[in-house]
C-alpha cells in the first residue's frame, strides 16, 4: 500500500511531466506560424501586387509586437498565470492567422502581423522564462527542438495547401484553427500550471534573485557582445527561412514541390540537430558546442554559394538548418559565462529583444538587396553573417576569461 508521501510524489511528478509536455507543445504552437511566410510568400505577394521586398513590411510588423509582448510578459504573467499567458498569447496568434485568410488587402496583411507577433513574443518570453527558472538547463535543447518541430511542419503544411487547392490561405487557415484549439486546451489546463512543481534544488540562487541596475549592465561591452550575438544569430536564421523557396524557385529553377520539400527539410535538419543536441551538449561544453557549429554553418552557406548543381545547392539548405539548431539554447544556457550571474537576467531580456529585431531587420535587408541586385545575393549574405557571427562569439569568449582573470 502506498504511503500518503509516495501518492504526494507521483502526482507532483505526473504534473512536472504534463508542465513540460505543455511547454513542449507551446513551442510547437510558436514555430508552426513561421515555417508558413516562406513558402506563402511568391504566392502573397502576387495576390497583392506586392514587389518582392514588401516582405520586409511583414517582418517589422511582427517584429514590433514581438517586442512589444517579451517586455511585458512579465506583468502579463502575473496577472493572468503561464497557463493563462499561453491561452491569451494563443488565441490572438490563431485569431490573426485566420484574419490573414479573410483580409482584403496588403495593409490588412501588415496590421494583423504585429498581433501575431504579440501572441508569439509573449509565449517565447514566458515559456523561456518558466523553464528557465523552474527546470534544469539540459531541458532548454529539447524546448527549442519542439519549435523546430512546429516550423518545420509549417512549410510543408503550407505547401500541401498550395498543391492541393492553388491557394495560399489554406495554409493559414489550418496552423490558425490549430491555435484556437491549442488556446481552448491552455484555458483548460491552467490549474496545472499554477500549481505545478520544478526541478530546481530548494535554496539555490537564481539568475533572477540578482536585482543588478538595467543601467549598470548596459555599461557592461561583454552585455552588447552578447545582445548582437542573438541579432545576428537570428537573422541568420530567419533569412534562410523566408528566401530559401524564392531563391531555389524564382533563382535557380528548381521545381515548386521539391523547392517546398527542401525549405521544409531546412526547418526538419534544424529540429533533428536541436534533438541530437540535447544528448551531447553536456559533454562537449556550450563553447565547443556554437564556435563548432557556428562554423559548419558558415561551410554550408558558402556550398549554397558556390552552387554548382542543384544538389549542391539543396545540401547547403540542409547543413545550415543542421548546424545552427544548437545555437540559439546554448547561448541562453551561456549567457551568464559570457556576462556573470549578476548580469545575466538582464542581459536574456534583451538578448530575446534583440533576437526579434534581428531576424525582422536583417531578413527585410535581404530582400531589399535580393531586389536590387538578384537573389543571388542571399548566400553571400548568408556566409558573411556567418563568419561575423564565429568572430564575436570568439571575441566574446577572450572577453570573459580576461574578466575571469581580473576578478
Amino acid at each position: 500500500m502506498k504511503t500518503k508521501t509516495q501518492v504526494m510524489s507521483a502526482g507532483m511528478q505526473r504534473s512536472m511531466v504534463g508542465l513540460v509536455a505543455l511547454a513542449f507543445i507551446a513551442f510547437i504552437s510558436l514555430g508552426l506560424p513561421d515555417g508558413l511566410m516562406g513558402v506563402a510568400w511568391p504566392s502573397v505577394r502576387a495576390e497583392f501586387k506586392q514587389p518582392l521586398d514588401s516582405l520586409g513590411y511583414m517582418l517589422v510588423a511582427a517584429m514590433i509586437g514581438y517586442m512589444t509582448s517579451s517586455f511585458i510578459s512579465g506583468k502579463i504573467m502575473a496577472r493572468l498565470g503561464v497557463g493563462g499567458l499561453l491561452a491569451a498569447s494563443c488565441a490572438l496568434t490563431g485569431g490573426s492567422l485566420l484574419g490573414y485568410t479573410l483580409a482584403p488587402g496588403w495593409p490588412v496583411m501588415v496590421a494583423l502581423a504585429v498581433f501575431a507577433g504579440f501572441g508569439g513574443g509573449a509565449i517565447d518570453a514566458g515559456i523561456n522564462t518558466y523553464i528557465a527558472t523552474h527546470f534544469k538547463e539540459s531541458l532548454m535543447q529539447w524546448l527549442h527542438a519542439s519549435f523546430g518541430v512546429g516550423i518545420t511542419l509549417g512549410p510543408i503544411i503550407m505547401t500541401v495547401g498550395l498543391n492541393n487547392t492553388g491557394m495560399w490561405r489554406t495554409g493559414y487557415w489550418v496552423v490558425g484553427t490549430a491555435q484556437v484549439l491549442l488556446a481552448v486546451c491552455f484555458v483548460l489546463t491552467a490549474s496545472m500550471w499554477r500549481n505545478g512543481t520544478s526541478t530546481r534544488v530548494e535554496g539555490e540562487r537564481k539568475l533572477t534573485d540578482y536585482r543588478t541596475p538595467m543601467q549598470e549592465t548596459l555599461r557592461e561591452p561583454r552585455a552588447w557582445l552578447s545582445i548582437l550575438l542573438f541579432f545576428l544569430y537570428t537573422g541568420m536564421e530567419v533569412i534562410l527561412g523566408n528566401w530559401a523557396y524564392s531563391l531555389l524557385t524564382e533563382s535557380r529553377g528548381i521545381a515548386p514541390q521539391v523547392a517546398g520539400f527542401w525549405t521544409g527539410s531546412y526547418w526538419f535538419t534544424f529540429t533533428v540537430g536541436r534533438v541530437l543536441a540535447g544528448l551531447y551538449a553536456n559533454r562537449i561544453g556550450g563553447r565547443k558546442l556554437v564556435a563548432g557549429s557556428l562554423m559548419l554553418a558558415l561551410a554550408g552557406a558558402l556550398l549554397l554559394w558556390w552552387n554548382p548543381s542543384n544538389t549542391v545547392s539543396l545540401i547547403g539548405v540542409a547543413t545550415v538548418g543542421f548546424a545552427i539548431a544548437p545555437v540559439f539554447p546554448a547561448l541562453v544556457s551561456l549567457t551568464a559565462d559570457r556576462v556573470g550571474a549578476k548580469h545575466a537576467a538582464n542581459t536574456i531580456g534583451m538578448q530575446i529583444s534583440a533576437a526579434g529585431l534581428g531576424g525582422s531587420v536583417l531578413s527585410s535587408l535581404a530582400g531589399v538587396l535580393a531586389r536590387r541586385i538578384s537573389l543571388e545575393v542571399i548566400p553571400i549574405y548568408l556566409s558573411g553573417l556567418a563568419a561575423v557571427l564565429l568572430t564575436i562569439f570568439l571575441t566574446s569568449i577572450v572577453l570573459s576569461r580576461r574578466q575571469v582573470k581580473a576578478a
